[in-house]
């Protein structure tokens, strides 16, 4: 299982490069040597921001690299990602300076043959992702079971690498260590939820038939270590919606759906939180079913009732709430596109939990202040929910928008508003 190359590419070699000769460094014959790197603080440059470094980016940071993206133009899903420097520009001469690690992940064949011999000059390891030949390092196809990390190298078979990984997993997780071969999956579209953003969140069903996905739909809510399980394979199509930022179009997202699932593909839609709850979940599915294709919806933890839960806030609790109400904040009480009574929300004695309401924390309280919510009702603001970069802001109604601003709260947050929001009982 570790005689060849899994990070590379499906493109024919540069023509201004030969083959490398038996022995030579980048001879794979005698195939690989595999370790563990201890990247924790330690800069590691990835040139490029496209769809490979999308893939590679989770596992890099959950190892603690101090990661460094140069790239022309990244997805808005790299550009996005939290724990990470980026910059909008070509590589240079000395881009590499003080590196532990390099990945070259452009287009550019030049670029990266560049790339693998400005490291190799430094003694830096270097995978390279179109050619993996010519990299002095392969990554290989590896998954995580609590504590455990492994690899899989296959000899250059992309797809037996990503399949025993997948089976690896399957195997550590239900104890039988029994590997078994996927069928394929017949061509339609799954709407999954991912969950609040920990991969270990989604469902069961949800991690199989994403495990047989041949195109992946993403959004940019989705746990991001879930792609980065994916085999090279796998097309994924970058759906992010980054907030006041760039955006897929809902409509390109209904029609590269439905135009997949018609060439034959099994479409995974990953979503974070649940696909019905202000995900669009429910238009994905009309524009499926009007176009014939078949659609399963997987359910999924929603991140109003987890992100609460994480921070050891019940949304519910005997005595003190009967209603929970949950609210989107992507509009203001007073645009005329909202659909929320504001004035009878703050008069439920309940919980309120917000949504999309990061960037106006300040209207939200005035509109319920105004409605009678007393000044001092307990607020707490979730950031990042279920990730190790979780963060709880705790205050009071009055002082929401002031501690929002002072500690520079960030999107994704949820904002939970009511007397749980004072809990502060323990997080399992």
């Amino acid at each position: 299982m570790s005689s060849g190359v899994s990070d590379g590419a499906d493109g024919a070699r540069p023509a201004t490069e030969t083959s490398p000769t038996p022995g030579s460094p980048n001879d794979s014959s005698g195939g690989h040597y595999l370790v563990g790197l201890d990247l924790v603080g330690r800069r590691v440059v990835v040139v490029g921001g496209g769809s490979v470094a999308q893939r590679r980016l989770p596992n890099l940071i959950a190892a603690g690299a101090d990661v460094h993206v140069i790239a022309i133009d990244p997805t808005p899903a790299v550009e996005s990602t939290v724990g990470i420097s980026v910059s909008h520009r070509a590589y240079e001469n000395g881009d590499l300076d003080g590196a532990w690690y390099v990945m070259a992940c452009t287009d550019d064949p030049a670029v990266n043959a560049q790339v693998v011999a400005d490291a190799e000059a430094r003694h830096t390891f270097c995978v390279r992702a179109d050619d993996a030949r010519f990299g002095t390092a392969v990554t290989p196809a590896s998954g995580r079971h609590r504590d455990l990390q492994f690899g899989v190298l296959a000899g250059g078979d992309h797809r037996m690498s990503a399949a025993l990984r997948a089976a690896i997993g399957r195997a550590l997780a239900d104890g039988s260590l029994r590997v078994e071969d996927d069928a394929p999956h017949a061509a339609g579209v799954a709407l999954v939820g991912g969950g609040p953003g920990d991969p270990d969140l989604i469902t069961v069903r949800g991690q199989k038939l994403l495990a047989q996905a041949d195109v992946v739909v993403a959004d940019r809510l989705a746990p991001a270590q879930l792609l980065a399980e994916l085999g090279p394979q796998v097309e994924i199509i970058d759906a992010a919606k980054v907030p006041y930022g760039r955006s897929m179009k809902q409509d390109a997202i209904n029609s590269v759906l439905v135009e997949r699932a018609q060439a034959g593909k099994f479409v995974v839609r990953l979503k974070g939180g649940d696909p019905y709850v202000y995900g669009r979940g429910f238009e994905e599915v009309q524009a499926c079913v009007e176009a014939g294709v078949p659609v399963t919806v997987v359910p999924g933890i929603s991140s109003p009732i987890a992100a609460p839960a994480s921070a050891g806030i019940p949304v519910t609790h005997r005595g003190v709430t009967h209603e929970v109400v949950i609210a989107s904040g992507h509009v203001a009480p007073d645009h005329p596109d909202s659909l929320i009574d504001w004035p009878a929300i703050s008069k439920l004695r309940g919980t309120l939990v917000l949504m999309m309401a990061v960037e106006r924390v300040d209207v939200f309280a005035d509109a319920l202040l105004a409605g009678g919510k007393p000044p001092a009702t307990p607020v707490a603001m979730i950031e990042n929910g279920s990730l190790p970069t979780q963060r709880v802001l705790r205050t009071d109604l009055e002082h929401a928008a002031a501690t929002a601003d002072e500690h520079g709260l960030r999107p994704p947050a949820i904002v939970v508003i009511g007397d749980v929001a004072g809990f502060t009982g323990l997080a399992t």
